[in-house]
């Protein structure tokens, strides 16, 4: 399990509501300021006031937002994006250059294959998706001179695999390849990737930083320097920067998110307990589960397994797609870490953009974001449901 507090460094929920976060010096004020202006006064030209003038380029409540944010992911660099994408592309344009490579999950997010394997590619940068927990796999991926980041997704979406992220790190840095790891299912509460060797860390902040289904965002975490100051120029320069109320809204989510990631494991971990034991269901998925693959690991680099839960439908596609629509608590649709709980089908929703590719997913696969909810109320919401599945109805 990954430690969250340095030596004389406050615990995560103190620095989730404090850092960056000070009461205002003028009025007092405990929560930060929504500063909801474009431009700044400046003190004669050239005279910035605290650093600002111009709000692609900073504005303070983005500003409390980053410096939480890097605070959490024990980093000492934080940018706020518009949304995880817009992040990602960020972060590929500072690394990358047309004519190199990257190496990805082959069960990558669909929305970050698309973005691989549609735009980036246009641009002359390819990538191959490879098992991330095949370290040989991984190392014979690599093309010298030519790939210049590794993507980790740990636990993957929607198969929920983990990955070493210090091997693979280690791995990494042999080559002298940047590692940067997609944190969005983990949350900074349950796993620090820059604490295991990684570069970067990147999420999506809309799923369980924001929490409440309220805002979309994202965000890169970085300790290196001169990295910071590649990504700095590109943020400012490509613009999709967090607005100032969306910054609040992920600030304000960040406040409880160790409160609702214990509660989101709690509940999904009785979820997957109870799925993995029922007649309807031929698997299921949860790194929580001692027969899971990346079980041991995820206990060693995660705090708690999470909120993610994927299972299989014994009855084929057409009653995963059935099911999906047969559950009244779980609420149909895409997205994932909000208070609410969600129910899927990756094949037709979420990972449609990577049918027919390697990183196809299931077509009987059904994704579940456990919420937050009395849990008696998730497992009978999820028996009801499946017993229609079983009888075929």
């Amino acid at each position: 399990m990954t430690t969250d507090r340095p030596a004389g460094t406050p615990g995560f929920a103190t620095r989730a509501i404090h850092a960056g976060q000070e009461p205002d010096p003028t009025t007092g004020a405990v929560v930060p300021p929504i500063y909801a202006t474009s431009t700044y006064a400046q003190d004669g030209v050239g005279g910035l006031r605290n650093g600002y003038e111009y709000s692609r380029s900073a504005n303070p409540t983005r500003t409390a937002l980053e410096e939480c944010l890097a605070a959490l992911e024990g980093g000492r660099h934080g940018f706020a994006f518009a949304s995880g994408l817009a992040a990602e592309d960020t972060l590929i344009r500072s690394v990358c250059r047309p004519g190199d490579h990257l190496v990805i999950p082959h069960d990558a997010y669909g929305g970050s294959f698309r973005l691989f394997d549609k735009v980036h590619s246009q641009w002359g940068v390819t990538a191959t998706p490879v098992d991330l927990t095949d370290l040989a796999a991984v190392e014979r991926a690599i093309q010298p001179g030519r790939t210049r980041l590794l993507w980790i997704e740990t636990p993957t979406n929607p198969l929920l695999a983990v990955a070493d992220i210090a091997a693979l790190a280690e791995l990494a840095g042999r080559h002298g390849i940047v590692t940067a790891v997609d944190n969005t299912f983990a949350s900074p509460y349950l796993q620090q990737p820059l604490a295991l060797g990684a570069d970067l860390a990147v999420h999506s902040t809309t799923k369980y930083c924001g929490g409440h289904s309220d805002v979309v965002g994202g965000a890169i975490v970085v300790e290196d320097d001169e990295l910071a100051d590649k990504l700095r120029f590109h943020q400012n320069a490509m613009g999709a920067v967090a607005g100032p109320f969306d910054s609040w809204l992920v600030l304000r989510g960040l406040k409880t998110l160790a409160l609702r990631m214990e509660r989101h494991s709690d509940n999904a971990e009785a979820v997957a307990a109870f799925l993995a034991e029922h007649p309807a269901v031929a698997e299921t998925i949860y790194p929580g589960l001692p027969q899971h693959a990346g079980h041991e690991l995820a206990a060693r680099q995660m705090r708690r397994f999470g909120g993610m839960v994927s299972f299989r439908v014994a009855a084929g596609e057409q009653a995963a797609v059935d099911l999906c629509a047969r559950t009244e608590v779980f609420t149909l649709g895409e997205s994932l870490g909000g208070v609410e709980s969600l129910i899927e089908h990756p094949g037709r929703m979420t990972h449609a953009s990577v049918a027919g590719t390697a990183l196809e997913v299931p077509a009987d696969l059904v994704r579940l974001s456990v919420g937050i909810e009395d849990v008696n109320d998730l497992l009978e919401d999820l028996d009801q449901a499946l017993r229609e599945a079983g009888s075929g109805r």
